[in-house]
């Protein structure tokens, strides 16, 4: 299933191979299709319209989507959920929405997620869950898949062709997990480097405005959109590159494509001249007591929900307010001890993971999942949810940066790689992905 990149289609727009309505009119298609079932809470096709006839820009009028948890003018913002969809339209859109209109895109339309951002497997019992696009794509006759959350309907509107990008977001690997999960692209910035103003918060210390895309190149491009800055990419070879590989918990259990996958990948970069290192992290021993009754994410959302739960609870996807009434049992004086034991436990990694230029690991460990029996079981869904969210959310506790990057064979289920990096090291890692998937593409290539 290989659909053209933003900057593809951008040159096709400049030689006039293309034209901008026309590739809306698709766009469009896409996202009434089957395909997108239960993937856009509104489609805006007038607004959406007046953009590409405009084709101005870095986003030159091609249509992007935006996670339900973002303010857009004259929109209610409604996070997933049914308990928001009295509250008033917003007066004025999010710095990142107003970011990429600003910059020529086409806002489709909002993208359905996870009530309120917290689960890594993209279910919505309000509205529906979409189902997995690259999935279906290898098997028409198959059960449907999970897409992976919380920015599901995102990724599905990114693999069916109804956006060039998705802005998501990402707390726990919410951007990371259905990329991976769709063979896409997922970058998670350095959380302070992209505004979070005009948004439904989850957990304000974690969460980070970022965006799924097509390619790396793609992703370089909406991050310099959304941070308002200039990536600098640097020209330091993959031969010159040190990648550590962690032992300890990012490689447990993981399903035989996965590992399949993973090794390969390390045996095409290692034969493209990168030096790579097996290591052990006993840091990593200590995210049990750090993520205790559910850490960060728990208190925070706590913060924000009980009175809404109190009042509205019922409502609520009972596996969404389960999981943030845990938040209930840490007090003010362990939340301020949480936050002294993770600044501790990021300077210690960071002192020993400073000689790598990232790290790599699989994504997640397994390949997407059917969707049914996730549905009908909430042991089978939280065991799930733990394991999709294990690998990416080590990265924002660090408060890191992180991309996931197709490493399948074509024709097989999605695979994500994983490079992630200390915090402010963005422009080192997006170079570094670059090249990884260059090296990903020419083995390929070349196997055929």
């Amino acid at each position: 299933m290989h659909t053209p990149d933003l900057h593809t289609l951008r040159e096709q727009l400049d030689e006039g191979a293309a034209d901008a309505l026309t590739l809306l009119d698709q766009a469009l298609a896409a996202a009434r299709s089957p395909r997108c079932a239960h993937a856009f809470v509104s489609i805006d096709e007038q607004g959406a319209r007046a953009a590409a006839a405009g084709r101005t820009g870095a986003l030159a009028g091609l249509p992007v989507s935006i996670k339900d948890l973002y303010d857009i003018a004259g929109q209610v913002t409604t996070a997933g959920s049914v308990v928001l969809a009295d509250q008033p339209a917003a007066l004025a859109d999010a710095p990142a929405v107003a970011r990429l209109r600003a910059a020529g895109a086409a806002l489709i339309g909002r993208t359905q997620m996870t009530e309120f951002a917290f689960s890594g497997v993209g279910i919505n019992p309000h509205h529906g869950t979409p189902a997995n696009v690259a999935m279906a794509a290898l098997d028409p006759a198959a059960p449907a898949c999970v897409p992976g959350g919380s920015s599901s309907g995102g990724a599905v509107s990114v693999a069916a062709g109804a956006a060039v990008a998705a802005l998501g977001s990402d707390t726990g690997g919410s951007i990371r997990i259905p990329a991976a999960l769709h063979g896409l692209v997922g970058f998670k910035n350095t959380q302070a480097l992209t505004p979070a103003a005009g948004t439904v918060p989850l957990a304000p210390s974690l969460d980070t405005v970022c965006a799924i895309t097509r390619s790396v190149r793609d992703a370089v491009l909406l991050h310099e959109i959304l941070a308002d800055r200039i990536v600098r990419l640097d020209a330091v070879p993959l031969a010159a590159r040190r990648f550590a590989v962690v032992r300890t918990l990012m490689l447990d259990a993981l399903e035989a494509p996965v590992a399949a996958a993973f090794e390969l990948a390390l045996q095409t970069l290692a034969q493209a001249g990168a030096q790579i290192e097996s290591i052990d992290l006993p840091l990593l021993d200590e995210l049990p007591r750090l993520t205790q009754d559910g850490g960060l994410p728990a208190a925070e959302s706590w913060a924000w929900h009980r009175e809404l739960l109190a009042r509205d609870g019922a409502r609520y996807d009972p596996r969404v307010a389960a999981r943030i009434r845990r938040g209930a049992a840490i007090t003010p004086e362990a939340l301020a001890a949480l936050h002294a034991a993770r600044a501790d436990w990021i300077g210690r990694m960071s002192a020993a993971l400073a000689g790598f230029d990232a790290v790599l690991s699989p994504t997640v460990p397994m390949t997407p999942p059917p969707l049914a029996p996730l549905l009908a079981d909430d042991a089978a869904f939280f065991e799930v949810n733990a394991r999709l969210l294990r690998n990416p959310s080590v990265v924002n506790l660090l408060d890191g940066c992180a991309i996931s990057l197709p490493c399948h064979a074509p024709g097989t289920a999605p695979v994500g790689l994983m490079a992630w990096s200390l915090g402010g090291r963005d422009d080192r890692l997006l170079s570094l992905a670059l090249q990884i998937e260059a090296a990903l593409k020419s083995a390929r290539e070349t196997a055929r």
